[in-house]
């Protein structure tokens, strides 16, 4: 499975990665957001609505208990938080699966709750805090589309010269 990681060091450069994931996302796409409290996932989600609906970015917070936010844009963005969910059924029985593979991207923040209804093709990030404001994320691809979007992910990083690819990390 290909793998991109990259240490952030402030929340800027959480957001700024987002807003580059963000650029190159499209409808129909499915992002995966996975670790601990705290690991910036709703900073990175952030970035990518800047990219995707830029007039909502402002709006952009944990949907922890709303369960889902939708930020309208061009490309609308689903951000959800299935960290109060206990999996499936919960997730089913709320409707949330057709927009799984509606017109906008999903951002999810605790996928790891969903088995069933996990889209076979998703970017998959893994947060984990190393303290103060670093993170290291790793990017993960699960199949054709979401592959093809991380190969470009890597080259637009480095194309910005915002990554140095020889330790990892945004610049």
């Amino acid at each position: 499975m290909p793998r991109l990681q990259i240490t952030t060091g402030s929340l800027q450069e959480t957001e700024q990665l987002g807003a580059c994931i963000g650029s190159l996302l499209h409808p129909g796409f499915f992002v995966a957001l996975q670790g601990d409290l705290g690991g910036g996932k709703t900073c990175l989600t952030r970035g990518v609505v800047a990219a995707l609906a830029p007039q909502s970015a402002h709006l952009v917070a944990s949907p922890t208990y709303a369960i889902m936010n939708c930020y309208p844009g061009d490309t609308p963005v689903y951000h959800f938080d299935f960290y109060r969910l206990a999996g499936d059924d919960d997730i089913a029985e709320l409707g949330f699966e057709e927009l799984f593979y509606g017109d906008g991207v999903c951002i999810v923040e605790w996928s790891e709750r969903l088995t069933e209804l996990l889209p076979l093709d998703v970017l998959t990030l893994l947060f984990e805090y190393c303290g103060d404001d670093r993170r290291v994320i790793t990017i993960s691809s699960s199949g054709q589309k979401s592959g093809a979007l991380l190969e470009q992910l890597e080259e637009e990083l480095r194309n910005k010269k915002i990554f140095d690819q020889t330790d990892g990390y945004l610049v």
